[in-house]
């Protein structure tokens, strides 16, 4: 897939979280040791040798606290704790002990917007209106005869007020009714959340991605959410894409939230903080805040969320590219726990493409577990969906578990995953599409995957290297990646057919050093390029 040569200069300018790789990992289905089906903190560190040889730098976990499982995790009955399915605390530092051992970082999961509610701190709120946490949490009398408070719908469907028998109050949740929101306008809310950050910081971990950022704080006069425009949806549906969530999301004192999150995490050296965050690029970037006092890194989705086109994904990246804030650092994500994989969203062969796009492009890429072996959504029957996202809205065929089920390994047991019966099921080409049939095929997409990190590795310029724009139409997109030392061509056809690029203003020479097509290897390019379908490639440039 690639020939490498030369050797990485540090980049003493640049911070890990710049440079790095990070690698997304479901906790439930990465690799069960404990035999229930489950993926483990032991898994995790028995196949720790598999992400030192993959090369990437910083593994996410999905949460692993302490929940009643309503949202598989994201709904927090203990944020000090570890759920007893995924291990114990001592299994915990012993992860953290061994990731640290080879070099690499490892962030988790915050989700501070929303807790379970059999969270101390609910159960206490709820118990009476005169309880002192009762401010906690987003209470309200409601309208006239009942009414709710307003028109706010739930993400997983229906409304987001929730009826208190007991106390006769509603309670929002943007979620599930098992995961009422917390009222960061609550000053005791916000140190406890600080305290949380705190806790795990102290132990040692590099840094956090935090759950729905966006939505932390809410409109203080609770006001209805207005139609979307164009939306697709009746208003009977309950549908929450019925409703444009100016008010329920994004407020401005959101800002102030996420300053005293970097504050913290700015008291200990070499952290990070990442954020969740599902906006337009214009909105996106104030997350940075203002002179980096925001997230590190708010997370970039536009490869997740635009129609497969050059012509839009090229704009797109452009965009993004220019409305950075001149010290804030750009980052790319493929795929994740609630999206459908890329290799379903594309087709196996653009996900190569994808693959390239994703580590070539200036800034932190974000790989999801599986999606370097094309791992595909797998269909699962409807009476073993779990996803609360799918069973609330059966028809709509958004159940996010197809993206969750477990790692393929190998060709043997339950794919090398668990010795019982894994809690999702397996797709039948797991014999086929697995870790260690793709680690002796050049040719696989592991192997492309492989060829690509370590070319970022031995390349400071595709690590912190300047992007420049060449050329895009309804098939290719083409950019140069440099730094003082190296210049390289990036041309990937997003298209079936053959592709061609003639530049007019420039002229490119050099030698095709990694391929989505092996036999293109090695190969000298003397201007213009000709690409077959669903091609991409990587030339050195003869400065």
């Amino acid at each position: 897939m690639e020939a490498l040569t030369g050797t990485n200069p540090t980049n003493k300018d640049h911070l890990w979280w710049q440079t790095g790789i990070i690698y997304q990992i479901y906790p439930r289905s990465f690799q069960d040791a404990s035999g229930d089906g489950v993926g483990d903190l032991k898994g995790i560190i028995q196949r720790l040798d598999y992400l030192q040889w993959l090369g990437v730098d910083c593994i996410w976990l999905s949460p692993i606290y302490p929940s009643p499982m309503a949202d598989f995790g994201y709904d927090i009955s203990d944020y000090q704790g570890v759920h007893p399915l995924f291990g114990t605390m001592e299994d915990f530092d012993e992860l953290l002990d061994h990731v640290h051992g080879r070099g690499m970082k490892l962030i988790l999961d915050l989700v501070p917007n929303h807790t379970s509610d059999q969270h101390p701190w609910f159960l206490e709120s709820r118990s009476s209106r005169d309880n002192p946490k009762r401010d906690w949490y987003i209470w309200h009398d409601g309208g006239e005869n009942g009414a709710l408070p307003n028109n706010w719908l739930s993400v997983f469907g229906g409304h987001a007020w929730e009826w208190d028998e007991t106390t006769q109050q509603y309670y929002y949740h943007a979620f599930l009714k098992q995961q009422p929101d917390l009222n960061w306008r609550n000053p005791e809310v916000q140190q406890a959340m600080m305290d949380v950050m705190h806790f795990w910081l102290r132990k040692g971990v590099d840094g956090f991605r935090v759950d729905v950022m966006w939505h932390m704080v809410k409109d203080a006069q609770l006001r209805n959410n207005p139609v979307a425009p164009n939306s697709a949806f009746d208003e009977n549906d309950l549908i929450y894409e019925y409703h444009d969530p100016v008010y329920s999301t994004d407020q401005p004192e959101v800002h102030e939230i996420v300053r005293m999150m970097r504050k913290v995490t700015n008291e200990y050296e070499g952290r990070v903080l990442i954020g969740e965050i599902y906006l337009p690029i214009q909105k996106l970037v104030t997350y940075y805040g203002l002179n980096q006092s925001g997230a590190h890194l708010p997370f970039n989705f536009k490869l997740l969320s635009l129609p497969w086109d050059s012509k839009q994904i090229a704009g797109a990246i452009d965009e993004y590219e220019g409305a950075l804030p001149a010290d804030g650092w750009p980052n790319w994500v493929l795929g994740n726990h609630d999206q459908p994989r890329i290799a379903s969203r594309v087709g196996r062969s653009q996900a190569r493409v994808a693959a390239m796009l994703l580590l070539t492009l200036r800034g932190t890429p974000t790989i999801y577990y599986g999606d370097e072996i094309c791992m595909r959504d797998v269909p699962i029957p409807p009476d073993e969906i779990v996803d609360p996202q799918g069973l609330n809205m059966p028809d709509r065929n958004i159940s996010r578990d197809p993206g969750r089920t477990p790692m393929q390994w190998n060709a043997g047991e339950n794919a090398g995953f668990s010795d019982a019966k894994p809690w999702l099921r397996l797709p039948d080409s797991f014999r086929r599409v697995n870790v260690d049939l793709q680690k002796e095929d050049p040719e696989s997409m592991l192997s492309l995957y492989r060829s690509l990190i370590t070319l970022r590795k031995r390349q400071p310029a595709f690590q912190t290297g300047q992007y420049t724009p060449v050329y895009s139409d309804k098939q290719l997109i083409a950019y140069i990646r440099e730094n003082d030392l190296d210049r390289f061509l990036v041309v990937l056809n997003l298209s079936h057919r053959p592709a061609y690029l003639r530049p007019k203003n420039e002229h490119f020479e050099g030698e095709i050093i990694v391929s989505t097509e092996a036999e293109r290897i090695g190969l000298r390019v003397d201007n213009n390029l000709l690409l077959s379908g669903d091609e991409g490639l990587i030339v050195r440039l003869e400065r």
